[in-house]
């Protein structure tokens, strides 16, 4: 396993090279201290995983994870870093990250780097207590901050995803047909959307 690591803090980059490359699976092909350096050396060495802190001058490793796997898609990256903060984490997930684990869990590095490389996506105790509370606010998110749309909006745009028509939408949320038509023209308006078909299309996308 070809593995890259990125930390800001040189000792902590020092100190998994030695303690990884003790595992005969594990060739650590190179070290960097920066977002910026993580891209190039991505790119020039083409690792199986790039294992990356967050927090970095210059470049996050989050933007970098950006850039990587928008040029890589199959980019393994596991991020290791000492912040349990919701956006990061978020970030991560929605970027594609193949984990996120604190550097706490020291102990728990090497069988996450050998499950990523197996292709498993590995996220620290702490994540995933936090990660159902995180998804509906993502959820949230999604709903009334990135497109403007309100929440009885958003109920009927599930209802078509799931093909219930106009009438059967509307005896579900005791409206009238009419005003069922009315929201879903607003929907196709403020999503720059053609028909129904898209608005299910769009759902789908986006979970």
């Amino acid at each position: 396993m070809k593995l890259l690591l990125i930390d800001d803090d040189k000792l902590v980059c020092s100190s998994l090279k030695t303690i990884l490359s003790a595992d005969s699976e594990i060739d650590v092909v190179g070290m960097g201290y920066n977002g910026k350096e993580a891209v190039a050396l991505y790119e020039k060495l083409l690792p199986d995983i790039l294992l990356m802190d967050i927090r970095m001058e210059t470049m996050t490793g989050l933007e970098a994870g950006e850039k990587i796997l928008a040029s890589y898609p199959e980019a393994k990256i596991l991020y290791l870093t000492t912040f349990l903060d919701d956006e990061y984490i978020i970030k991560a997930l929605n970027i594609g990250a193949k984990g996120y684990m604190l550097k706490q869990d020291f102990d728990s590095i090497l069988s996450a780097l050998k499950a990523v490389y197996l292709g498993h996506n590995i996220y620290g105790t702490e994540i995933i207590n936090k990660l159902p509370n995180l998804l509906s606010q993502a959820e949230e998110s999604f709903c009334y901050k990135n497109y403007g749309l309100s929440e009885k909006e958003y109920e009927i745009i599930c209802e078509i995803s799931e093909g219930l028509s106009n009438k059967e939408i509307a005896e579900k949320l005791c409206l009238s047909e009419g005003t069922i038509r009315n929201y879903i023209s607003l929907i196709l308006e403020k999503l720059a959307l053609r028909d129904r078909t898209q608005i299910a299309i769009f759902y789908y996308k986006h979970h």
